[in-house]
């Protein structure tokens, strides 16, 4: 099957999407999709009674593995996934979603057999934050000493800056499932990811800002890679719509450091110009400067968030806080089935609710692809799996399939294959980058939760 054909299939599965080549003229589709990116899982269903399908439907689900590598083991004797992702710091709140993504993953594998005639395993290792590099850095050496077949993660875009030359000097492949900074894209023939790079996201972040009318955006964003690179993209955007920065712009001056924990000089200031709209990028700082903002008297309906604060903040601030809000985060949103299945693998591995989705069908399909690229190559050492893991994400126009166990027969009858799983990504290009991609579009309820209002797809300009 073509890569036109793979293109229209997926298309089929929104009610409707528009590509983001151009700045201008973009439409935002609502999806008609009421899901959030967290919290679906407790979604309320006492009130249907038992039936017998829905007996059967249990019976027969999966028993999921939490197949953790033992000491020792290297790409030599397993498929053995490493993930470097934040347990600790100011993305720790993203750390489940991805780590459940990576289990499950292996736990899918190891159904379907394995990855040539070996088990799959996984070694999750901290990355912290960009506040504390000695994290990361120590699990990467840990990593090069284990010789994994592949790294998952880090999902700061920061943090893998900083242990990326480390993993390719050592012929390691890494996949990051979160990083969309711009910096990195074509970085190491041995880094690729599976969400956009931030011209994706900034484009459909400025015309989402554009289309709802306004023309003086303030930003509030944090002196990091991601958020700098990120806010330059909003910002061309909104520039090329007519509109035009009022604080925090390129070149100002006025990010803050990450970490920071009170922004009373930075509220003020951004009130001071006079933005109609404004937009936080940063990640836990998020939580010091919404009260802040609110309590200067903004109008927080007119606040924007992006995929490193997008989250759902019901139990962190006063109900209604951030009624109206709005902001985007990378990735299709998986269909029901897909996080039902990471809420039962995570409750099962940790004895823990998933609240949060963010980013664990990246990291699902990271892993997958990783395991499809060795089945291709014959081996599970790294070098096999970057030799051969844009071929099995599509770029050699194979045949589409959507799970592990579809795709390796379809390898094993000498087919060529275009996996396409639930992140919805297209094939990864000669930077390492997908090719397309979607942008979920959400805005807060009263309770303070990211509610999916629209979903759009766009392509690397």
């Amino acid at each position: 099957m073509n890569r036109s054909t793979i293109a229209t299939r997926r298309f089929r599965r929104l009610t409707a999407t528009v590509a983001l080549g151009a700045a201008l003229g973009l439409s935002l589709v609502a999806c008609g999709d009421d899901a959030s990116s967290g919290g679906d899982a407790s979604e309320d269903t006492s009130s249907s009674a038992p039936t017998e399908e829905t007996s059967e439907s249990e019976s027969a689900a999966p028993a999921f593995t939490n197949d953790k590598c033992a000491g020792g083991e290297t790409s030599a004797d397993t498929f053995k996934v490493g993930g470097i992702l934040p347990l600790t710091g100011n993305l720790a709140f993203l750390g489940p979603p991805a780590v459940a993504g990576v289990g499950l993953a292996v736990s899918d594998i190891n159904a379907a057999g394995g990855v040539n005639d070996a088990k799959a395993c996984h070694d999750i290792l901290d990355s912290g934050d960009s506040t504390d590099m000695s994290i990361s850095t120590a699990s990467a050496g840990t990593m090069v000493a284990g010789a994994p077949s592949v790294v998952i993660g880090a999902e700061s875009s920061s943090v893998s800056l900083n242990f990326v030359d480390t993993l390719t000097d050592a012929k390691i492949m890494q996949i990051s499932p979160a990083n969309t900074a711009i910096d990195l894209s074509g970085k190491s023939p041995f880094y690729a990811r599976t969400a956009p790079p931030d011209t994706v996201q900034g484009n459909a972040l400025g015309t989402l800002i554009s289309q709802d009318g306004y023309t003086n955006v303030g930003f509030l964003v944090f002196n990091d890679t991601y958020g700098t690179g990120l806010r330059n993209a909003t910002q061309s955007t909104i520039e090329a719509a007519g509109g035009k920065c009022v604080y925090g712009c390129q070149g100002d001056g006025d990010e803050f450091p990450a970490g920071q924990t009170t922004f009373s000089a930075e509220v003020q200031a951004v009130n001071a110009a006079k933005p109609d709209a404004i937009v936080i990028i940063a990640f836990d700082e998020t939580k010091s400067i919404v009260p802040e903002l609110a309590a200067s008297g903004w109008d927080m309906s007119k606040t924007y968030f992006v995929d490193g604060n997008l989250s759902d903040y019901g139990e962190d601030f006063e109900a209604g806080t951030l009624e109206g809000a709005q902001g985007t985060l990378p990735g299709q949103d998986p269909d029901q089935g897909f996080k039902d299945q990471l809420v039962a693998w995570y409750q099962q591995a940790n004895g823990e609710e998933l609240k949060d989705f963010s980013y664990g069908a990246e990291s699902y399909d990271a892993t997958i692809l990783a395991a499809l690229a060795a089945a291709k190559g014959g081996s599970n050492d790294s070098v096999t799996v970057q030799k051969n893991l844009a071929a099995v994400s599509g770029a050699t126009d194979g045949t589409e399939c959507g799970t592990y166990a579809d795709c390796l027969a379809l390898l094993e009858g000498g087919s060529e294959i275009a996996y396409s799983g639930p992140s919805g990504i297209g094939p990864l290009d000669d930077e390492g980058d997908p090719s397309s991609a979607f942008i979920g579009i959400y805005q807060y309820d009263a309770q303070n939760k990211n509610i999916l209002s629209g979903t759009v797809e766009g392509s690397k300009p």
